[in-house]
């Protein structure tokens, strides 16, 4: 056998050693040496090192120490490659192994093409840990995006966390760095460690690409075989897009899973995702609505943050459980006949260590000058949107969610500060577009893409947008020069009405038009209607908190404020706890105060909400014409001086109209005669003031019939008594 040193050149040695070598496969493995074949392993863990046939499992060589875990040897009477795996032995410990550096790439030529052109659409497949076999053996392909990295471990248990173990192989001019790793599988911890262009040591970093994690606080990314799951909602997705159209009812409960409920006997812990299948679901399915929203669950850090912080992209937070645990949450919304919508947080992300910022000791995700890579709202990074590799990730990580957990909708969050460059800076903070202008036009063109991509993968899918500026064309499409989204939250009409409420009654009638300006652009966009978790944080208190009067007054007034939500034009979105009045502001940390549940008017308001989403449902035209305005046609909206509000809906030609009156005092109205569109019968479908709701019963027992009395400019009318604090729902029925 040839003397060691003469295996390897001293210098490749050393950076082995030291892990500072670019091209490991070059160096260990099986290689020809000198007409022979000498093949050469980094094994620090291991005091001898044999090599053995893989398939006959004989001895063939011994490697030679070389020192701090180098060997090397001359495989005898071989000279062409052959598949081997390696005995080692520490101590009295013996066990067999295969040699990552015996396996050829993994990912093919096309991955290779569409990743260097950043237009993988399904990136998710050629990056990440994927288990899979490869050339017959059982492992792990790790791949990552790090162009600048002089040089990219994986690390983990699996190999002590030693960078010098599984140094990956660069993939040409891609900038991904691979590996295979055999003998692990699902539920390996793992991260990557990488050296900068100056080969300087940066933090370990968790996967951008991981679909798994650990458990917060701990940081690292866990492998997580997405392969193999059997899904049982096929009929669902035959039938969402029908369900999701414009003219549907969609009423949306929107949930932060860590606090919605908690079990108290065992450390006030949250629901997992399977708990979660067995609760929430029948609950939300029960009370009415179509839709589950859940704040971010993309792996995120900080609890504090709601998930608006997140770390990993394509992993469902391991708070809950696993990703197989999140599907079965996700079939379990599509067998009860509800579709789930995510909120998905493109526009920012954390300075964590462990997490995009600086990636490979570039700004590599983020803008390098922080008057466009930095949030001073929320002390976090902002996506360089402007390029393509990001642009990539970020759409591939929309479709990811569609196509690996079957998810119906996204809501993206904080648009608003992801379309302008000034968004919340002073002047001078902020570089101007090519234009001179403050539209961030990057920005425009990924939401644009984004929203192409996942309607043309699949068109049964939603998505809506929080944005809460005037910017036109939100649910425009693309070919129009809008930004494509299937909706938008209306924030105008929320902030305006909620003003508007807490305003004490005697005083409504000078802020009339808070409630009546929303129409002016109703039907601009396909507006939802959010009342979120916004609205019950940071001091603003509960929406009940937020009612004026006394303790009957204060659920009156909620009541109608609901009734006035439900009769307006746009889908509707209410936060979990404002359906059953929770009292105090929204803690995270804690469990709703579902006892309440114990006093009728907390009772009285979630068995109103529930009707009023089965009222929405089954009336066509409370939910046809939401984003038109043949839709809608005011009765009387100027009349403050009683702060009464009436209006009628409609549906497509051939349904029945509704009636909706809302009394924002709390003076009753007797023989408040009022304007109706048609001839006919018209029947009391729901009244806020009813006792069930906790009212003061003030209801219409009987069908009224129109007279021809002319009122409000139409030609016939009927004469109700109005309510205090309430709206009242009219519906033409056949005499």
């Amino acid at each position: 056998m040839s003397e060691p040193h003469t295996l390897i050149d001293p210098e490749t040695a050393t950076a082995i050693l030291a892990g500072r070598h670019g091209d490991p496969f070059s160096v260990l493995g099986l290689h020809p040496h000198d007409g022979k074949l000498v093949v050469r392993a980094m094994r620090p863990e291991a005091e001898t090192v044999e090599v053995l046939d893989a398939r006959t499992g004989r001895r063939l060589a011994a490697l030679d120490p070389l020192g701090d875990g180098l060997f090397a040897g001359i495989i005898p009477r071989r000279k062409n490659p052959f598949k081997y795996c390696l005995r080692l032995t520490q101590g009295e410990i013996v066990w067999e192994d295969h040699d990552a550096y015996a396996f050829g790439p993994y990912l093919g030529d096309l991955d290779e093409y569409l990743l260097g052109e950043g237009t993988h659409g399904e990136l998710w497949k050629a990056l990440g840990a994927h288990p899979c076999t490869h050339d017959g053996i059982d492992g792990t392909h790790f791949a990552v995006w790090a162009p600048n990295a002089a040089r990219v471990s994986v690390v983990g248990d699996f190999n002590g966390w030693d960078g010098r173990r599984h140094v990956m192989r660069r993939r040409g001019a891609t900038g991904v760095h691979e590996i295979f790793v055999p003998g692990i599988g699902d539920g390996a911890v793992y991260k990557y460690e990488l050296l900068d262009g100056a080969f300087n040591l940066l933090p370990l970093k968790a996967d951008p690409v991981g679909f798994g994690a650990e458990l917060p606080p701990a940081t690292a990314s866990v492998v997580r075989d997405l392969r193999g799951y059997d899904w049982a909602d096929g009929g669902w997705l035959q039938e969402r897009g029908a369900r999701q159209k414009v003219d549907q009812p969609i009423s949306v409960y929107e949930v932060h899973l860590e606090s919605w409920r908690r079990v108290p006997e065992e450390d006030n812990r949250s629901l997992t995702y399977r708990e979660l299948a067995e609760t929430l679901v029948p609950y939300a399915k029960d009370m009415g609505f179509t839709h589950i929203e859940l704040t971010p669950i993309s792996e995120y850090p900080f609890g504090g943050s709601w998930g608006y912080q997140p770390v990993g992209l394509f992993a469902p937070t391991s708070r809950f459980g696993t990703p197989t645990d999140f599907r079965a949450f996700v079939e379990a919304c599509h067998a009860a006949g509800l579709g789930l919508i995510i909120d998905w947080v493109p526009g920012h992300f954390p300075t964590d260590m462990h997490g995009l910022g600086r990636f490979d000791g570039t700004a590599l995700y983020e803008h390098a000058d922080p008057k466009e890579g930095y949030h001073p709202d929320w002390n976090t990074l902002v996506y360089n949107y402007g390029r393509t590799e990001v642009q990539n990730f970020l759409i591939a990580n929309a479709r990811f969610w569609f196509e690996e957990f079957h998810i119906d909708g996204l809501r993206v969050d904080a648009v608003a500060s992801m379309l302008y460059r000034d968004y919340s800076r002073k002047e001078g903070e902020w570089v101007p577009n090519e234009h001179g202008g403050r539209e961030n036009l990057e920005a425009i063109a990924f939401l644009q893409r984004m929203n192409v991509a996942v309607y043309g993968a699949d068109d049964s899918i939603m998505t809506a947008a929080e944005e809460s500026t005037a910017f036109p064309g939100v649910s425009a499409p693309t070919d129009a020069g809008g930004l494509g989204f299937g909706f938008k939250w209306n924030m105008g009409w929320m902030n305006d009405t909620l003003r508007y409420m807490s305003e004490d009654p005697i005083n409504r009638k000078y802020h009339h038009d808070k409630m009546t300006f929303g129409l002016h652009y109703a039907f601009s966009e396909n507006f939802i209607l959010p009342l979120s978790h916004d609205e019950v944080v940071h001091g603003k208190g509960s929406l009940l908190a937020r009612m004026p009067g006394d303790d009957w007054q204060r659920f009156a007034n909620l009541r109608a404020y609901f009734g006035f939500m439900w009769g307006h034009p746009g889908k509707k979105l209410l936060f979990m706890g404002c359906e059953f009045a929770q009292a105090q502001e929204w803690n995270n940390e804690s469990s709703l105060d579902w006892h309440l549940l114990d006093h009728a008017p907390h009772a009285g308001m979630q068995r109103l909400v529930g009707d009023l989403n089965r009222l929405y449902a089954a009336t066509p035209a409370l939910h046809q014409r939401d984003s038109s305005p043949e839709g809608f046609q005011w009765i009387d909206g100027g009349d403050a001086a009683n702060s009464i509000f009436s209006w009628v809906r409609m549906g497509a030609p051939g349904s029945a109209p509704v009636l909706v009156v809302v009394n924002m005092t709390p003076v009753p109205r007797p023989g408040y005669r009022i304007g109706v569109p048609e001839a006919g019968v018209w029947r009391e479908r729901l009244n806020t003031d009813a006792a069930t709701y906790g009212g003061s019963d003030t209801v219409h027992p009987e069908d009224l019939a129109s007279s021809d009395a002319p009122a409000h400019g139409c030609a016939q009318s009927i004469e109700i008594t109005v309510p205090p604090l309430a709206a009242v729902f009219f519906e033409r029925v056949a005499e």
